[in-house]
């Protein structure tokens, strides 16, 4: 019984240690280190441990998850999409699906390492619905099922990705009954939607608009056709993102500090070291990173800022990084450790997380009008943005930055808004001309749709 207890009592205190040198790692990882300091010494903790980058903030990423996976089993699980619902039908979506494995790239730009430009694999267009005004943006959900766009005309349309790739079937093959793609259609906004995202766990889309606020659907029920919950900001709510936890969301608006909002409370934080902040402008997005240690925020004073996902802090200003001309978005890498920007100086540029520097640049596109976006395809191999002279799709190898493929983007005028899956060859278009296109990597020609090119 002795022996027992004791064993329990050293792994406790190994635990403790464990606990504390992770502290003081993150402590120290954000600079905070009078804290980490003074917490050392009081532990007696040795202040250079050596721990994974954002360790702590995993651990407690997972825990948090498994407490609301436990809470689920105890609650009333949420409806499931039915037959007939919103113009879709056969098909159960309460919930997300596993998220594919996708094989990592290994970002590295040291001199020798980039080695020769990729080749863009063909892929097919589809026009697959449009809506009454311009289809101002588009949002994956987490596994790639689900994708949902949002127009000038106040709506959001949530399309099933398995059923746009039936639409996208060769010629011959004959269904029993019409597509419908569109499984729900929302209208509860009173002006354009700027913006969209998915709860990471939960069947639940949220969307930014002109009107000021913030909107939660709940998209497992298939009669909603109005918003659950509203969030009534001061701002014109040009981006959203929830934190990966869920607990939290995200939201640029046209004041410069970004608003944190507890998605249970509804309580909106704002930081409260503005002086540091170098803030000058409204913001055009804003973007967690994996683990939700960070967010950057793109605005329309050509800055690209990195914010402590903690305290609020800007850490890093980027400032000019796209000149004088606005910063139209901004993306962590997966691994967190570089930005992807865009700018109307019609720039793509690639930032280290930990320095600021430039780290690639990425010309040949342009794009000095719209809120164009530029994005990683789901490997982070390429880089996608629109060139809207030449109404254009313009592909960039990652590593190399020369222009891999540019082929017509099928829309009458150039695309708005560009948004890849997170998990496969596929990706949206939403057009000034209303139409939302769905592009994937081409199969077998269907003779009547146009495919890229590549080089």
């Amino acid at each position: 019984m002795v022996g027992g207890g004791g064993e329990q009592q050293q792994q406790e205190g190994a635990l403790q240690r464990h606990v504390m040198a992770l502290i003081v790692g993150h402590l120290r990882e954000n600079n905070l280190n009078q804290a980490a300091i003074a917490v050392s010494n009081a532990t007696m903790t040795p202040l250079h441990t050596e721990v994974p980058p954002n360790k702590l903030l995993d651990l407690v990423r997972k825990g948090l998850s498994g407490e609301r996976d436990e809470s689920a089993k105890m609650a009333v699980p949420l409806a499931s999409l039915d037959k007939g619902g919103g113009g879709g039908g056969g098909t159960t979506l309460a919930g997300y699906g596993p998220v594919p494995i996708i094989p990592k790239t290994l970002l590295d730009f040291s001199a020798g390492n980039q080695g020769t430009p990729k080749s863009f694999a063909k892929h097919d267009s589809r026009h697959v619905s449009e809506h009454k005004n311009i289809a101002r943006c588009a949002r994956f959900s987490p596994d790639g099922r689900l994708v949902a766009t949002g127009s000038a005309d106040t709506s959001i349309k949530l399309f099933e990705v398995e059923k746009v790739r039936q639409m996208m079937m060769p010629d011959g093959i004959v269904h029993d009954s019409p597509i419908r793609p569109v499984i729900r259609t929302f209208y509860d906004h009173m002006q354009p939607i700027n913006d969209l995202d998915f709860h990471p766990q939960m069947s639940i889309l949220i969307s930014g608009a002109k009107d000021h606020t913030i909107k939660f659907f709940d998209f497992a029920k298939s009669a909603a056709r109005r918003a659950i919950r509203v969030i009534q900001d001061t701002h014109n709510v040009r981006s959203v993102a929830f934190h990966p936890c869920g607990d939290y969301l995200l939201a640029g608006t046209d004041h410069p500090i970004p608003h944190l909002y507890d998605v249970s409370t509804f309580q909106c934080y704002l930081s409260s070291s503005l002086q540091d902040s170098h803030v000058g402008g409204s913001i055009n997005q804003v973007r967690y990173s994996a683990n939700g240690g960070m967010y950057v925020t793109a605005s329309k004073d050509g800055a690209v800022r990195i914010w402590d996902g903690l305290t609020s802090h800007c850490v890093r200003a980027i400032t000019g990084a796209h000149g004088s001309a606005e910063a139209t978005s901004a993306a962590f890498t997966k691994d967190q450790r570089y930005v992807l920007s865009c700018g109307k100086d019609s720039q793509v540029r690639l930032w280290d997380v930990g320095s600021g520097r430039l780290v690639k640049h990425y010309p040949g596109a342009q794009h000095p009008q719209m809120r164009c976006q530029a994005v990683f395809n789901h490997t982070e191999e390429f880089i996608l943005c629109t060139d809207e002279s030449q109404n254009e799709v313009v592909v960039w190898d990652t590593l190399t930055g020369d222009i891999v493929s540019r082929f017509p983007s099928n829309h009458v005028g150039a695309p708005r808004w560009l948004e890849h899956s997170p998990t496969e060859s596929s990706f949206v278009t939403c057009g000034s001309d209303r139409s939302i296109r769905f592009w994937r990597e081409a199969v077998k020609s269907s003779g009547n749709e146009h495919h890229s090119s590549s080089f």
